[in-house]
C-alpha cells in the first residue's frame, strides 16, 4: 500500500497574494478550463473570481452568483462563466442550466463546485481556507483531475512559485 501525497498548498498572506494567484490562473487558463472553488463562507471565493476576471481584462462588476446561479462576463479570452453551485440540489440541476456552449468556449469558475466534479473530465480544484490568526491570510489547497487539469495546475504552481 502506498501513501498518497498531500495536495499542494500555498499560504496566501494578503489579498494581494490571492489576487496574484487568481491572475496566475487567468494567465494559464484557456477555453474549456474549469476551476472548482471550495471553502467556507467568506473564504474568498468570489474575491478570487473578481481578481481573475479583472486579470482577464474585463471591466465587468463581478458579484456572487448565489441567487442567479451563473453570471457570464465578457473577456478577451472568451466568456467567463462564474457559477455558484451552493443552491443546486444535484448534478441534474446543473445539466438543466444548459450552459454547455459557454463552458466549451469559455473559462469556468464554479464556487461550491465539489458536487459537480463528476461532471467534468478535466478540472482544477482550489480550496481556500481562512487562517484564524489573520483577517486576510488563507491557505490555498489544490487538486486536479484529467490531463488538462494536471497541466493547468502544474503551470500555475510553477509560475506562482517564482
Amino acid at each position: 500500500m502506498t501513501k498518497s501525497s498531500p495536495p499542494p498548498q500555498h499560504r496566501l498572506e494578503t489579498e494581494a497574494d490571492t489576487t496574484r494567484l487568481a491572475a496566475t490562473f487567468a494567465r494559464h487558463m484557456r477555453a474549456g478550463d474549469v476551476l472548482l472553488l471550495s471553502g467556507g463562507l467568506a473564504a474568498g471565493k468570489t474575491f478570487f473570481v473578481r481578481a481573475a476576471v479583472a486579470a482577464l481584462g474585463s471591466a465587468d462588476a463581478v458579484s456572487s452568483p448565489t441567487y442567479t446561479l451563473a453570471n457570464i462576463y465578457a473577456c478577451p479570452k472568451g466568456p467567463v462563466v462564474h457559477m455558484d453551485a451552493y443552491r443546486l440540489e444535484s448534478p441534474a440541476d446543473f445539466a438543466d442550466l444548459a450552459l454547455e456552449d459557454e463552458f466549451a468556449r469559455g473559462l469556468a469558475f464554479i464556487e461550491w463546485g465539489a458536487m459537480l466534479a463528476g461532471e467534468f473530465d478535466d478540472y482544477v480544484g482550489l480550496e481556500l481556507s481562512l487562517l484564524p490568526s489573520s483577517e486576510h491570510a488563507r491557505v490555498a489547497s489544490f487538486t486536479s483531475e484529467g490531463p488538462r487539469g494536471a497541466e493547468l495546475l502544474a503551470h500555475v504552481l510553477k509560475d506562482f512559485s517564482t
